[in-house]
Parts: C-alpha cells; structure tokens; sequence
C-alpha cells in the first residue's frame, strides 16, 4: 500500500494578474505576496502540504514570477535521500499551444505533460492565495474510503457571504448533488444544507466551495483532455459538469479559512494575527508555517509601548507606540512615531550609517519610517522611505483612488513597493 507521499502529488495555483490585490502585485505574483512580516501567501499551501506528509509540489505561475520563483528556490530543500521537490511550472508557449494560461483548468492541462511522468493515484488542487491550516492527509483518507472520483473541500458560510462563492448541496452520505457559482439572495433559501448543529448555532448554513480538489489521476486526465478539452476554470465548469457523472464528495472543513482576494481581505487577516489567540495559529508546534531562513538579528525595540503588535527578526523601532500593528522583516522606525492598524512590511535590505548620512544630505529619507509620523489603516509595502513628520491617516473617510506613491482601497492607505514619501507629506 502507498504513503501519502507516495500517492499524492499537489499542484499549486499561482492565480492570474492579482488586480484585486494591487498595487501589492505591481511587481510580484499573489502567491509571493509577503504576510505575517516574514512569511509569503505561498508558504501557506507549501507548509500544510508538508504538514500533511506530502512532499512532492508544483506550483504553477504565470505573471511577475521572479521573486517568487526566488524565494521558493531559498527556501524549500529536500534532502537528496527524498523524493521531496516544490518546482515552479511557468507558462510557456508551444508549438502545440502557442497561448498563455486561461484559467485553473487550462493551467492544470498544460502543465500535465511535466506532471504524468510521475508514480502517483490522487492530485491535490491548491490555491496559492489563502490562509488557513488544513490536515490534507485526513481529506486524502476520506476521498479513498469513499471511493470518490473528486473530492471538493468545502465551508459552511453564512448567507451575507454566500453569494461570493460557489455553493454546493449534498446527500446523507456528503456526495455532492448540485452546485451553483455565487447565487443571488433571492435563491439563496433553496440553498440552505444541514452543516451540522455546532454551524447552524453560527448561522454557517450554506456549503461553500474552497478551491481545493482532490482528483484521482485517470479522472483528472479524462476530464481535461476527452471530456472538456476547451473547459478552463475548475469551479465554474469542470465541477458542475462532473456532478451527477462521477463520484463528487463534500469534505467540510470547519477550521479558520480566508480567501485572500482583496486589499481589505489582506489587510483584515494580517492584522488579526495580532489578536490574544487569533484564529490563525502562528505558535502550533504541528502545524509549523515554514519559509525562509534569514538568519538575521533579533528585534531590537527602545523606549515603545507595544499593544498587540506582531514585529518580525531584524526590526529597529524606536517609536512611541505601535497599536495593532505587523511589523515585517528589517523594519526601522523612528523616535516619536505612532503606528496603529498597520502592516509594515520592512525591507529586504539595511543601510549603512555612511548611506544613511549621505542619503539625508541629499534630501533622501531613510529607509524604513522615520520620526514623529503619524500612521494609521495602511499598508506600507517593502523598501520604502518615509520622512518625518509623515501623516498618514487611513479611514472610510478617503475616497479610492491611485496615485504615483500609494493607493487608497476601502479606507486602506497603501505605500507602493519602494516609494519614497518627502518630510511633511499627508494622506
């Protein structure tokens, strides 16, 4: 009998363009968005594929993949006695499909002709934009008990969320009977499933796809190329269609899970890892979240009042106070400055005191955030420099709108990646 590392091979879905969570994906590709301070969306998907016991991954991209094909190769090493490996499959054109990528489905087919040369049963669908912590070896022996065909992980929302996903009804034995892609409220009540009494007592009634597939190999092979060959999104066409033809079994997760497909969506699930006990559990000894190893300095805070505050290795604050705040990677910030509600990314980089020195008499703020600035409801991506006396006030009161520096969502201030705010300057 196979191991799961032996019978399972995962696939990573890269996304597309990422225009929801722009101006983030400017220059990088959703999965390698930083989160955390120190980690990237992809070593979510990565981490619990390895905490599941399965070790042998593609992930599949497409736009602005250079960092993220860097940080994966930094990162992920299996030993040469293991059959361990996370590859990047980029889109590439060929003779035979001259075109890029044109959904989840489209990216998976063309992919196959590096994938099938493998010794595998079953292939793991992931998305590589969100965050959850999910047991994939328990979904795995669900899927064999029941002899299913597909296997979709499913959700129990309640109804103001139902209609952002695809919703999904089952039999007494949790086999999928018909699906319907984001339902409008008025149909809504024909929709309701028995999701159990703990999620009913929520008000989590309705069985939400997640994105994530389990098929077995032949399936899979016959769908995308005899049965659907032009089909190119998995939730919108091969599932619906595979209802009622094969086995299409529920999993239902019940754990924290987050979609992460807008800035508010980023920003709400950042900041909530700064919580007493956040639903996302960063401190699980099993249920480890890897990523790279900087072997950087420890943090190193003077004269601050921290509350509820996550600051990642490397950081130099000096500030006056940080309220709610993820401060990433090599951050610096200034005497006097106070931060509520923020995301500060870091750096990738430290500048030396000649640097420094040579940058303020040129007119260049440091990097990092300087002194007495005032920040609140943003999102400062990497490497940027903000001078003193910086006001950035964030809030329902801003309209949305895109500018040169930053980019206002939903009340979200957002700095662009490298921008470089003069003293004195306001949002």
């Amino acid at each position: 009998m196979l191991t799961i590392s032996q019978s399972v091979v995962a696939v990573i879905l890269g996304g597309g363009a990422g225009t929801r969570l722009y101006p983030l994906t400017a220059s990088r590709s959703k999965p390698a968005v930083p989160i955390a301070g120190k980690y990237r969306l992809v070593d979510i998907p990565i981490s619990n594929c390895i905490n599941s016991n399965i070790n042998r991954m593609f992930v599949l991209t497409q736009f602005n993949s250079a960092s993220l094909n860097k940080h994966i190769k930094n990162t992920y090493h299996f030993s040469a006695f293991s059959t361990g490996f996370v590859d990047i499959l980029a889109a590439e054109q060929t003779p035979d499909n001259p075109g890029w990528f044109q959904g989840t489905a489209d990216a998976v087919r063309q992919s196959l002709r590096h994938i099938e040369n493998l010794d595998f049963e079953y292939i793991l669908i992931l998305s590589g934009d969100q965050l959850y912590q999910m047991d994939f070896e328990d979904m795995v022996a669900v899927h064999k008990a029941n002899n299913a065909d597909i296997t979709i992980a499913t959700i129990p929302v309640p109804a103001r969320e139902a209609s952002e996903f695809g919703i999904l009804k089952t039999d007494e034995k949790h086999n999928i009977t018909s699906f319907i892609e984001k339902p409008k409220p008025d149909v809504l009540s024909e929709w309701i499933s028995d999701t159990g009494a703990e999620m009913q007592q929520q008000g989590r009634v309705y069985l939400a796809s997640m994105g994530i597939y389990i098929f077995n190999k032949h399936v899979l092979y016959k769908l995308l190329k005899e049965v659907y060959p032009d089909a190119t999104d998995f939730g919108k066409e091969i599932m619906p269609q595979s209802i009622g033809k094969y086995n299409v079994l529920s999993y239902q997760y019940e754990g924290y899970w987050t979609d992460i497909g807008n800035i508010y969506s980023f920003f709400d699930a950042n900041l909530a890892l700064t919580e007493e006990i956040p639903q996302f559990n960063l401190f699980d000894n099993n249920r480890i979240i890897y990523t790279r190893a900087r072997m950087l300095p420890p943090a190193k805070i003077s004269g601050t009042t921290l509350e509820k505050t996550i600051i990642a290795d490397g950081s130099i604050i000096l500030a006056s106070r940080l309220e709610r705040c993820v401060v990433g990677v090599r951050a610096r910030i200034g005497h006097g400055s106070t931060i509520v509600n923020a995301y500060i990314m870091g750096n990738d980089f430290y500048e030396t005191l000649e640097v420094m020195a040579e940058n303020v008499s040129k007119g260049i703020p440091k990097i990092g955030i300087g002194e007495r600035c005032y920040i609140k409801n943003a999102i400062i991506d990497k490497n940027c420099r903000i001078g003193n006396d910086v006001r950035i006030n964030g809030g329902a009161h801003l309209d949305n709108t895109d500018q040169p520096l930053y980019t206002i969502k939903d009340g979200i201030v957002v700095v662009k990646k490298g921008a470089i705010l003069p003293d004195g300057f306001v949002i």
